[in-house]
């Protein structure tokens, strides 16, 4: 192992906190900060140790960033001290998603400062985020990707080096889009069937049981069981993403019907005050526009599957 490494963290957000806790029970000497006060002294709790600045944070052998979006990284990495703080031939590990054109900007300004920068967006939630069960998608030095793999190791359960530019940023993009529209289609077919008279779990059943019975649907079948809309990841985040999502697309003159379709739906979402709801709240858009109700979640009780 190398428990040697020294690990900065900045950012102990949602994602950010979880981990770097997990990296800390595996042993690991980390250090950690946020404009949160009470975010630093949850994490020290957990064996973090407190960095009083971000500049603290950036003297560590690998710093990672788990930051909400491109403004925010852009005012760390390349309009704040990260750069400076940190130590020629020490690695930056940017987790968070943001756009691929933030990204290369961060990644010449690294390299600049002759640091590594590794591209490592994390798949998974906060709700899994402490079990180390998230997945990573990784491009930047092979080298560095190959110092920081015992490390992603204590927090991932897989890893996938991608290539040495941006193309961890394209793969979760691509990941999201399949989840935003496949929410949005979840939606769809879930009202469709309540408008056929099927029952709320029977139309849960049929989907996790047939072809289209996708680890998410099956996850999502679990929380919709109850109507369980307490965010793993909210509306509003979804349609952050969906911007980045389009932006990606049509920088790459691509066009992007579909993604750009879903996000009007969370925009609905946003607009009905639901931004912070679980980005499954798609179903209830569906029977908002359909005129229908809550579901009689009583109606086929003991003839489940």
């Amino acid at each position: 192992m190398t428990e040697t490494l020294t690990l900065g963290w900045i950012g102990l957000g949602k994602m950010g906190l979880p981990i770097s806790t997990r990296l800390a029970a595996a042993g690991y000497d980390i250090a950690g900060t946020d404009r949160d006060q009470e975010r630093i002294s949850e994490a020290a709790a957990s064996g973090v140790k407190p960095a009083a600045t971000l500049a603290d944070a950036a003297t560590r052998d690998i710093v990672f960033t788990s930051l909400p979006d491109d403004k925010a990284l852009r005012a760390v990495a390349l309009d704040g001290p990260l750069f400076q703080s940190m130590r020629k031939g020490t690695i930056l590990v940017e987790t968070s998603t943001v756009s691929p054109g933030i990204s290369a900007e961060v990644a010449q300004a690294a390299d600049a400062r002759g640091i590594a920068y590794l591209r490592a967006p994390v798949s998974g939630n906060a709700a899994i985020a402490h079990t180390g069960n998230l997945t990573c998608f990784v491009s930047g030095p092979k080298a560095a990707f190959d110092t920081f793999l015992p490390v992603a190791q204590a927090f991932t359960r897989a890893q996938k080096y991608l290539g040495t530019a941006e193309e961890a940023r394209y793969a979760k993009l691509a990941v999201n889009l399949m989840i935003a529209v496949s929410a949005a289609m979840m939606g769809e077919s879930i009202v469709l069937a309540r408008k056929g008279n099927l029952a709320w779990q029977d139309i849960l059943d049929v989907l996790t049981n047939s072809a289209v019975g996708s680890p998410m649907v099956h996850y999502k079948a679990k929380s919709l069981e109850t109507r369980d809309f307490n965010s793993t990841f909210s509306c509003r985040q979804m349609a952050k993403d969906l911007d980045l999502i389009v932006g990606a697309g049509h920088a790459a003159d691509m066009a992007m019907p579909l993604a750009t379709l879903t996000r009007e739906v969370y925009g609905a979402l946003i607009g009905r005050g639901e931004g912070e709801a679980d980005f499954i709240s798609t179903v209830r858009l569906a029977e908002w526009l359909a005129g229908l109700g809550e579901p009689d979640l009583e109606q086929n009780e003991g003839r489940l599957a």
